[in-house]
């Protein structure tokens, strides 16, 4: 037995190790530390947070996913925590903060069921019987969003954010771009790939606006050819406009002037030839992914052709979903299928740098969002990023539920009332999970600068008198219904909220024991960069 303990302590000589409950109160302070840096951010009351990056970079934010992946985390525990946030953040694009403060309170209650000798497997099982009814509870209480409800919840999401006349001129932008993509087919990041964000210096956040066309910070080629189109047929180059290198080094030795002209000659009759496929299409806007070679910018212009480069990627899957064009690699494999058609085209200079803007058919937009200050445009640009996400969810799936923390009292009442229907320990963790979901109301109240526990007494009282739809109104401190104050969460952030933390807390809660590995600074190992090189 001896001998066995000393080949374990051998095999783990360079690994600091926590085991069985020291684990758990280890993980559940690193997740509260890290809830406490976005608790004060919640709700429209919440206050600001401002990031300072090493090169002295300032960000000032209330958006809780912005925080916690800025924030220069080393503890395995809190990066999972900022990982749910993200995770949050891509799925329902708001609620991040909620998702965090659940995740470290549903930690901190099962901390305190582990001391009175719940096994952490019962408080696993407890969770998730508690997070399946909460979410048949949330289809019970939601409603169906009206065009008023729709306009009310994008504006909740920016509540806190920035201000109520911005909010409301962000509200619409993003309803307006929603609306336009509704019908449209693609995944879960369709509003990011089809709405591009162009931060504009001139003019006010409030003058911010959807163009239904492309606008790019770009000048064309050649500033001779024509600054505007009624209309016309584009191509699109995933690649470059030139010859191609050769691949391996080689050195050409040339005997003779005539020879060095020949090859130059050739060179450029392969561009011609290049140029007259494309005119031969009818062609008279060329965008061009990569570089366009010099001696093909005078051909271009002979052939009528407006020519742009140096292009993002998405910027071109956006011209190609407008236009109908196909982006192709080669200009001499270009056929008339790949041909695309543009409405309009207008090239123009704001504050010293050219825009060019094309509108076409397709359903892909720009929106320009303005602000007197480089901080500023960064929150309108998050601001307007929130609002547009919500707001594309929220018109496939029109479906609210009460804010001003009325769903998570709702959730608490009735998981109190169900957990003496279950048998055994699990009664225990399902009310623990009742206790959690308080936290929202809670901070909430705290951040408006009232009593957190006289607060969630009465709004418990008054949801009993008046139904789940009362809430709390952070603005007046007033216990309301939240339908008629306009105040609502959509449901897909409120159910994405309530599973992701209940998955998260019950990662944690299955880790009982932690390796650190002890790594000894070294002198990296470049000797296989070397022998490449």
């Amino acid at each position: 037995m001896h001998m066995v303990e000393s080949e374990q302590d051998v095999a783990l000589e360079d690994t600091d190790r926590i085991e069985g409950r020291s684990a758990l109160v280890n993980n559940t302070n690193a997740a509260l530390a890290l809830a406490s840096a976005v608790r004060s951010t919640l709700g429209p009351r919440g206050s600001d947070k401002m990031l300072v990056d090493e090169n002295g970079e300032i960000v000032v934010t209330n958006d809780g996913v912005t925080v916690l992946e800025t924030a220069k985390v080393e503890h395995p525990t809190a990066n999972l925590l900022i990982a749910t946030s993200s995770a949050q953040d891509r799925i329902a694009r708001d609620g991040t903060t909620t998702s965090v403060l659940l995740t470290a309170e549903l930690l901190r209650n099962a901390l305190e069921l582990s001391r009175i000798g719940v096994h952490p497997t019962i408080i696993v099982n407890g969770y998730r019987i508690a997070v399946e009814e909460s979410l048949s509870q949330l289809e019970e209480i939601c409603r169906d969003a009206s065009d008023d409800d729709l306009i009310a919840t994008t504006s909740t999401t920016m509540a806190g954010k920035i201000d109520t006349a911005l909010a409301k001129k962000m509200t619409g932008l993003a309803l307006e771009a929603a609306h336009a993509l509704e019908n449209e087919e693609g995944g879960d990041d369709l509003e990011r790939i089809r709405v591009k964000r162009l931060q504009m210096t001139g003019g006010g956040a409030a003058e911010s606006e959807i163009i239904h066309g492309l606008m790019l910070k770009k000048q064309r080629l050649d500033f001779t050819t024509e600054t505007h189109s009624d209309g016309g047929k584009i191509a699109i180059i995933d690649g470059g406009f030139e010859n191609r290198e050769l691949e391996l080094d080689a050195q050409i030795e040339i005997r003779s002037t005539g020879v060095l002209s020949g090859f130059q000659e050739r060179k450029r009759a392969k561009l011609a030839e290049q140029v007259a496929s494309l005119s031969s299409l009818g062609i008279d806007l060329l965008c061009v992914r990569d570089g366009i070679e010099d001696e093909a910018v005078p051909l271009l212009k002979e052939a009528g052709i407006t020519a742009y480069r140096r292009f993002e990627r998405e910027d071109l899957e956006r011209l190609s979903i407008l236009t109908g064009a196909k982006m192709v690699r080669e200009a001499n494999r270009m056929s008339a299928e790949d041909v695309g058609n543009y409405t309009n085209r207008a090239a123009e200079k704001i504050d010293d740098a050219w825009y060019v803007r094309i509108d076409g058919e397709g359903r892909a937009m720009t929106a320009l969002l303005r602000g007197t200050t480089s901080t500023m445009r960064e929150e309108v640009s998050r601001a307007f990023d929130d609002a547009l996400g919500v707001a594309f969810r929220l018109v496939r799936e029109p479906k609210v539920l009460p804010g001003g923390g009325g769903t998570q009292t709702h959730l608490a009442r009735h998981l109190r009332s169900y957990a003496t229907t279950q048998k055994g320990r699990e009664q225990l963790a399902i009310e623990g999970f009742a206790d959690a979901l308080e936290v929202i109301p809670r901070v909430l109240a705290e951040n408006a600068g009232l009593d957190p526990i006289d607060e969630i007494l009465a709004l418990s009282a008054a949801q009993v008198e008046n139904g789940s739809w009362f809430g709390l109104d952070a603005m007046s401190g007033e216990k309301a219904d939240m339908a008629e104050l306009g105040i609502h969460d959509p449901l897909f952030v409120a159910r994405q909220a309530l599973t992701g933390a209940t998955e998260a807390a019950i990662t944690v809660l299955r880790i009982d024991d932690v390796l650190w590995a002890n790594v000894e600074p070294s002198t990296p190992d470049w000797s296989n960069q070397i022998d490449e090189d």
